[in-house]
């Protein structure tokens, strides 16, 4: 991509594209299954496990594995011990990635409208995003509970629009994953992403995002200045 783009306004992923948030998903898989007597999974496998919200990462953790299902009373024990203990441990060990205050601020400067729109639901996302000094950013938050259907499902992104007043063909999604790259496809928005996130394992250049960063400091690079 050469041509600068100027979007009426830029939609960011959370988990992955923000905000570092494995090591409390991990930490409360672990205790999760320790409470039940199984084998923890570590934060290697719960990297590759996060993106589709925390009742997906729940299932992943009991068998161990991205797809497939576990035995659905085994998942009703497990569900609220994990909900309990990410309530207590949401942002504890979670960090703000490298370039990201900078390029949201440069973005700001640059008189970008900013929402965000997350899988995560909004019991969880609001609290992070206060804590890591995020949420101010933001017109709108759209969380994983805000509309019927999660990414990559186009709904969140297309709700996003509309609160924001802009076509979503005049839109931007600055995600991290392929769920990402086919809710934006579907919306009709560009689409960029960072290399640094969660997409199980795949190299998100794999999904052809319209532009691949490394950090967010890059964004200059492709979106016009004021």
């Amino acid at each position: 991509m050469t041509q600068k783009i100027k979007p009426g306004f830029v939609l960011l992923d959370l988990d992955g594209t923000l905000i570092d948030s494995v090591p409390d998903l991990a930490y409360c898989v672990d205790e999760m299954m320790k409470q039940l007597d199984m084998p923890v999974r570590g934060e290697n496998a719960v990297r590759d496990w996060v993106g589709n919200g925390v009742e997906r990462l729940v299932r992943r953790a009991l068998i161990n594995a991205v797809d497939g299902e576990p035995d659905e009373a085994l998942f009703e024990k497990a569900y609220p011990i994990f909900l309990a203990l990410y309530k207590d441990n949401t942002s504890k060990r979670s960090c703000v990635y490298d370039g990201v205050k900078q390029g949201i601020e440069w973005m700001l400067a640059n008189g970008y409208r900013l929402s965000c729109v997350t899988n995560k639901a909004e019991a969880f996302t609001i609290p992070l995003l206060k804590d890591k000094g995020l949420f101010d950013y933001f017109e709108f938050i759209v969380s994983g509970d805000t509309c019927e259907q999660k990414k990559p499902h186009p709904m969140p992104l297309l709700h996003a629009a509309k609160l924001m007043n802009v076509s979503p063909e005049n839109a931007l999604m600055l995600g991290d994953s392929k769920s990402d790259v086919k809710a934006a496809r579907a919306a009709g928005f560009h689409i960029f992403c960072m290399t640094y996130g969660y997409n199980h394992g795949e190299d998100i250049r794999d999904y052809e995002p319209d532009v691949v960063m490394d950090s967010m400091v890059e964004l200059a690079n492709y979106l016009e200045a004021k």
